[in-house]
């Protein structure tokens, strides 16, 4: 059943190499039952395998499959934040491309968002490394000190925004990790509606997490006080 007339999704990649031809043809069916219209963009942040090669293929077969890259490896935040700036529809989802989330569960998320700014998924059961989930526990503590806010699940990829919301909290400026708690505190500045939904979250079959790197952390800890200083001295500020 079509739920949007027109549907922008993206996919971050890095190193994703076999993990990105499976993500892609499964979320092709689901673009096709519930927008009229859609595209399918695949962010590459600089991988160092065939990633990208393999997504070039993929835009060859459709139009509406869009490759775009870094030509270093920048960050996550990086990666979303093309995203952002290439989705021209009025709806626009984002999903990690590591294959941990059932992209069919994103009519979820449209069933709120007639009445949210944005939807946030939260997993019903993390299935990743512990030491994640400790991140994750110091990361709302850290979150809610700094800038006030509480989310069952801040750092979950799988987000569906209205586009007016996104121009509202822009400019991002988070390259790595913290473009999640960016998202939400320029969010709850401006006073938009977030509503949250549970989703399934799956073992990663192949490829490595970056989250738990030691450079990620600290290189998150940065982000997080720049964050916090434009927030409070800068940013919404004419």
């Amino acid at each position: 059943m079509v739920r949007f007339e027109e549907l922008s999704i993206f996919f971050p990649f890095w190193n994703e190499q076999d993990n990105v031809e499976t993500v892609v043809a499964k979320a092709i069916p689901v673009a096709q039952k519930v927008a009229k219209k859609w595209e399918i963009i695949m962010v590459d942040d600089g991988s160092s395998d065939t990633t990208l090669e393999k997504m070039k293929k993929l835009s060859l077969k459709d139009k509406r499959l869009i490759a775009v890259s870094h030509k270093i490896n920048r960050g996550y935040g990086a990666a979303l934040k093309t995203g952002f700036e290439k989705a021209k529809y009025d709806y626009v989802v984002f999903n990690d491309g590591d294959g941990q989330f059932d992209f069919s569960e994103v009519t979820k998320l449209m069933d709120k968002i007639d009445t949210s700014d944005m939807v946030i998924g939260f997993r019903k059961k993390r299935l990743d490394h512990p030491f994640r989930h400790i991140l994750m526990n110091m990361l709302k503590i850290w979150d809610f000190v700094f800038f006030g806010f509480t989310f069952k699940d801040i750092d979950c990829g799988f987000k569906l925004f209205r586009k007016e919301a996104i121009s509202k909290i822009q400019p991002l400026i988070s390259e790595g990790a913290m473009i999640t708690t960016e998202i939400l505190a320029k969010a709850k500045k401006n006073k938009l509606k977030i509503s949250q939904v549970e989703v399934h979250h799956y073992p990663r079959l192949y490829g490595d997490q970056s989250g738990g790197n030691i450079r990620v952390i600290l290189r998150a800890v940065k982000e997080s006080l720049i964050l916090w200083k434009n927030i409070t001295f800068t940013y919404g500020r004419a």
